[in-house]
């Protein structure tokens, strides 16, 4: 129970209003008590607000306490209102009970008014703790529906990206490297980059994105994404770059650490409305006791850091304390979705790391994302795919996809590498298509998760049943718990999420083909 407890006591006799304070007093209730005893003050009382329980005699000269109950239920439907009085008989008790009084004493047993106030309260405790619950409830119900929205419209929207993105690149490879034209498809695949960055955003906060999380070197991911990062901010930005040059080594998803290296940008741009500078560094750093006592949910030890500061605008405390929930923005309609650092929070957190910030007004912002350093070699899945003439096989693929224009595409892109090439519009499809083969040679199949009359996985089971040996490489916008565990790929999936570029499908069923079968356990 909350103390000091603000009363509101209608009575008009000071000698008894004295002796129910008194009795208060005794039973260790502190309190400060605003006695009136006309209808006007009652009211005015009310409208001030800051009452946290109504003590009321039943009659007075020129009101009476059940007229007081109506007003207050009217008023303060949530505020209890205990009759205090010395004329109160049992068919009146009844009669204020059922009108909504919380209880009753009668003046000439004090005894019990301590209890009943404390119990009064402690039911107005109850009220606002079931009240917050249903609140959370519901909001975690919207919030649910909002992501199923979201996951669904960043899985058809990644479709779209992903023609978008090959076919820029087909036409691209099919240009001279000074053409005006490549410069064109070059701006097309940068801003189709950008879009993928936006549906994974919406795919992070649905929980329908996929952690592939790999060793990797914090640095690599940083000048990957230098060029990038400049054409996002503007002409009047001056960005550096200083990264560690023995940087340690982190495991987490590259495409998600570069999201949240993107979203800090854009933050840093967004501040600097008039020009400043933008810093990126990286270092390795260890963590001690001071520093996890003063920031909750962290633990001491080593890690590498990815710090991003502007000289921008810097931010009040009450905008730092709602900074990673979920649509809070400070950037005008139409300029920001609040969704960038609520992604960036639950990125760096999968990853097992935190953010830390500081910002001053009109004295910039700078922050640290932290991300565990571990001692292991870099898995070839991190390294950056190297350019050049893409690698080509004879092999039989078979291509099932729901979405005409994807699987055309992919299609397209095989073919031209030499591959012999199946294609299926689903698992329905696919599965025909194999019986068709009458025991001819199948290599690798690549599938959608998600699709009409028979989805990837079910079709996977089947053909695995069949067919032990054959490899299956899963893509998908997004991925549903069919082929995850809380969003982490079960051991053997491979899987490819859409978009992807060219280079980087043919990349990876170069690498399924060449590699060799799995031993049985």
């Amino acid at each position: 129970m909350k103390f000091p407890l603000h009363i509101l006591h209608l009575e008009d006799d000071v000698n008894d209003a004295a002796l129910i304070q008194a009795t208060l007093k005794d039973e260790g209730i502190t309190c400060t008590t605003n006695r009136v005893q006309t209808h006007d003050d009652f009211v005015a009382a009310l409208e001030h607000g800051g009452i946290d329980l109504i003590l009321s005699d039943f009659s007075l000269p020129s009101f009476d306490g059940l007229s007081a109950l109506k007003i207050a239920h009217t008023e303060r439907p949530d505020l209890p209102l205990i009759f205090v009085s010395g004329t109160l008989g049992e068919e009146l008790a009844i009669e204020s009970l059922q009108n909504g009084a919380t209880d009753y004493v009668l003046k000439g047993r004090l005894a019990r008014l301590g209890p009943a106030v404390r119990r009064a309260m402690q039911e107005v405790e109850v009220r606002a703790e079931r009240q917050r619950l249903e609140a959370q409830f519901i909001e975690g119900q919207k919030m649910d529906v909002i992501g199923q929205l979201a996951g669904g419209v960043a899985h058809d929207f990644n479709n779209i990206l992903g023609v978008i993105l090959a076919y820029s690149e087909l036409i691209s490879s099919e240009l001279d490297p000074d053409s005006l034209l490549r410069t064109y498809t070059e701006e097309i695949r940068c801003a189709t980059e950008r879009a993928t960055g936006l549906t994974r955003q919406l795919l992070i906060f649905s929980s329908k994105q996929t952690v592939q999380s790999v060793v990797l070197d914090l640095n690599d991911v940083v000048h990957d994404l230098d060029k990038m990062l400049r054409r996002l901010i503007d002409a009047n930005i001056e960005m550096t770059l200083v990264p560690e040059k023995q940087i340690g080594r982190i495991k987490a998803d590259p495409g998600y650490v570069g999201q949240v290296l993107m979203n800090m940008a854009v933050n840093a741009r967004d501040a600097m409305p008039h020009g400043g500078k933008l810093t990126i560094a990286t270092a390795n750093v260890t963590l001690d006791e001071n520093y996890v006592s003063t920031h909750t949910g962290t633990i001491p030890g080593n890690y590498v850091m990815l710090s991003v500061s502007d000289t921008g605008t810097g931010m009040t405390d009450k905008v730092k304390a709602h900074l990673f929930e979920a649509f809070f923005t400070t950037k005008p309609p139409g300029k920001g979705t609040g969704l960038g650092l609520t992604t960036c929070q639950t990125i760096v957190q999968l990853s097992g790391g935190h953010i830390d910030v500081c910002s001053e007004i009109d004295r910039g912002t700078t922050f640290k994302i932290y991300f565990p350093r571990i001692e292991q070699p870099l898995d070839i899945a991190a390294k950056p795919i190297e350019t050049g003439a893409l690698p080509r096989g004879t092999e039989m693929v078979l291509v099932v996809e729901d979405e005409p224009s994807v699987r055309h595409m992919a299609c397209a892109v095989l073919e031209t590498q030499g591959y012999n090439v199946l294609r299926a519009n689903n698992g329905q499809e696919g599965l025909r298509m194999v019986r068709d083969l009458k025991g001819k040679p199948l290599d690798l199949v690549i599938t959608d998760v998600i699709m009409p009359l028979m989805g990837g996985k079910e079709m996977a089971e089947a053909l695995k049943a069949a067919y032990p040996d054959l490899k299956i490489l899963f893509t998908s916008g997004y991925t549903p718990d069919a082929i995850t565990h809380e969003g982490v790929l079960h051991p053997g999936v491979e899987f490819l999420p859409k978009p992807y570029a060219i280079a980087t499908l043919v990349h990876k069923v170069r690498e399924m083909l060449d590699a060799p079968q799995a031993k049985p356990a």
